[in-house]
């Protein structure tokens, strides 16, 4: 019985990896519920070779009635069927208008000029600010999701703020984020702005509890509070494709690698559905690759 990767995950303690028993067969979803994870530590050296074919990870926590295949390239790892049945109960996709839970609202900054916002739901904490790497974060409001979605909606329309970044614009600022004083006052700025639209009652729910301004800074557990080089990007994998170096950090889905062949970034969303064997943390990258030194994004993949 084989191990598929999961992904890349952030429990407050910092990241793991995440792993599941067995592929498309009956005998693998009987077994389906067989996980573990495996502790990543800065510093310490890791590779792994991709091998075979690579297939749907399935959605909600099923697996995928087809046994399909999917691209190397994709992030998703989910075949259509599949993804749109992941996409029908999503509270991103807004797909959902009935859930009682409480949400929070908040903002993150990735960088300089990149500030978004997004609501979570209470109970998950701030795991979702550490998938999305979000580098500094502060809570604003709290309360049902419907009130969050409308304050959400609000700060898009009234004060031009994104609901979303590209995981590409993100990745490509982390060799050079400013100081903490300038990461907290940008978040700062848009919280007071935020504020006084509460203050105005210009369309702030009711409902919407505000809360207090709490910046949380997110360098010392990504790993970013020393040199990290971005020049080169993991596009996907492939049957025999190695990536293998010391993980020098982490945020989101990426982990950033010194290989033997100069520093990487791996997504880790497009080793999900693949069967991973170890590899000599020395081999370096025979996965395809797209150069960004120099500060420049990719584009199309991500």
């Amino acid at each position: 019985m084989s191990w598929h990767c999961t992904g890349l995950r952030w429990p407050q303690e910092g990241p793991v990896l995440g792993w599941r028993k067995g592929g498309a067969t009956d005998r693998a979803k009987r077994e389906a519920g067989s996980t573990r994870v495996s502790v990543l530590v800065y510093g310490k050296e890791l590779g792994f070779r991709a091998g075979g074919e690579r297939h749907c990870v399935g959605a909600r926590g099923n697996a995928c009635p087809l046994g399909a295949t999917v691209s190397g390239r994709s992030t998703g790892a989910r075949c259509p069927e599949c993804a749109r049945l992941d996409r029908a109960h999503s509270v991103a996709a807004d797909t959902i208008a009935d859930d009682p839970r409480t949400y929070r609202v908040y903002l993150a900054w990735f960088g300089p000029s990149m500030v978004k916002v997004g609501i979570t739901a209470e109970e998950r904490g701030a795991a979702r600010l550490r998938e999305q790497g979000a580098v500094v974060y502060s809570w604003l409001g709290r309360g049902p999701l419907m009130a969050a979605r409308r304050t959400e909606e609000l700060l898009r329309s009234a004060l031009g703020v994104p609901d979303r970044i590209p995981y590409a614009r993100k990745r490509a600022v982390r060799a050079a984020l400013p100081g903490a004083a300038e990461r907290v006052a940008e978040v700062e700025g848009l919280y007071g702005r935020a504020a006084a639209l509460e203050r105005e009652g210009a369309g702030w729910p009711q409902s919407l509890e505000r809360l207090p301004f709490e910046p949380v800074d997110h360098t010392g557990l990504f790993g970013l509070d020393g040199p990290v080089e971005v020049a080169r990007v993991v596009t996907g994998l492939m049957d025999g494709g190695v990536v293998a170096g010391r993980l020098v950090a982490a945020a989101g889905p990426d982990l950033h690698l010194a290989a033997a062949d100069g520093a990487v970034v791996l997504d880790t969303r497009l080793m999900t559905g693949w069967v991973l064997a170890g590899a000599d943390a020395r081999s370096g990258v025979t996965a395809p690759v797209i150069d960004i030194g120099g500060g420049g994004v990719q584009d199309g993949l991500f």
